[in-house]
């Protein structure tokens, strides 16, 4: 995969038909998005329940751009060999999920697959510079994580100012993680990211059978996102 920091849009399929998740990731990587993102949660790190290795192996045939994989997990480093083998393009961890970052970012990278150390809303930069060169991507949250349709939090545009900077010319992607529409992606995008998740914003109102929406949706954030970068 090629580094570049033009915007990517990400759609998370927490917020797709869950009985039709194949039909659901053809047609929005048809209608233009860049990423796919998978929310996995464990009902213990995060009050919600997702999607274990074999649904992320069964999500993986039907991905033909890059699975994005986000470990809302604790403990991590025991499950990541299983989802690299489930076939993610890119690994995220929590930094609050693990004792020992460097070593679990070391796993992800060792299992060949990019590295992402996401943040939580309350975690601030003070513990992350010494890891710089083991990151191809943070992850910000910008709502708590757990559950999608949250507002998003706008004391987070700081921190990812804050964190554009520490990167410097490094090729490590920012990604934004939560309460992204039309009026927060350019926000995100002048403080310095480049892949927006998005969820509610591009799954509502459309459908497999109305995948024009979806596409209608993607461009939506896109346009506004490029046009603050």
């Amino acid at each position: 995969m090629t580094f570049d920091r033009s915007i990517k849009i990400a759609p998370s399929i927490l917020s797709a038909d869950f009985a039709n998740f194949g039909q659901e990731i053809r047609a929005i990587e048809d209608q233009g998005c860049d990423w796919v993102h998978v929310d996995v949660m464990d009902g213990h790190f995060v009050p919600n329940l997702t999607f274990g290795p074999p649904a992320v192996a069964a999500f993986r045939p039907h991905v033909k751009t890059v699975m994005d994989v986000h470990l809302m997990i604790a403990p991590v480093d025991q499950y990541i060999d299983a989802y690299a083998a489930a076939g993610a393009d890119y690994i995220s961890a929590h930094l609050e999920a693990t004792t020992h970052p460097h070593r679990t970012l070391q796993a992800i990278r060792s299992a060949g697959v990019k590295s992402g150390l996401a943040l939580n809303p309350g975690t601030g930069l003070g513990d992350i510079e010494y890891l710089l060169d083991m990151i191809d991507m943070f992850v910000v949250m910008t709502v708590n994580p757990g559950f999608g349709g949250q507002k998003f939090i706008h004391s987070q545009i700081d921190k990812v100012k804050k964190l554009r900077s520490l990167i410097g010319d490094r090729p490590i992607h920012i990604e934004i993680d939560g309460g992204i529409t039309t009026e927060t992606a350019p926000l995100m995008a002048a403080a310095g990211a480049d892949v927006l998740v998005a969820g509610s914003a591009v799954f509502t109102g459309g459908s497999v059978d109305k995948p024009e929406v979806y596409g209608k949706n993607i461009r939506a954030i896109r346009d506004a996102a490029s046009a603050a970068q």
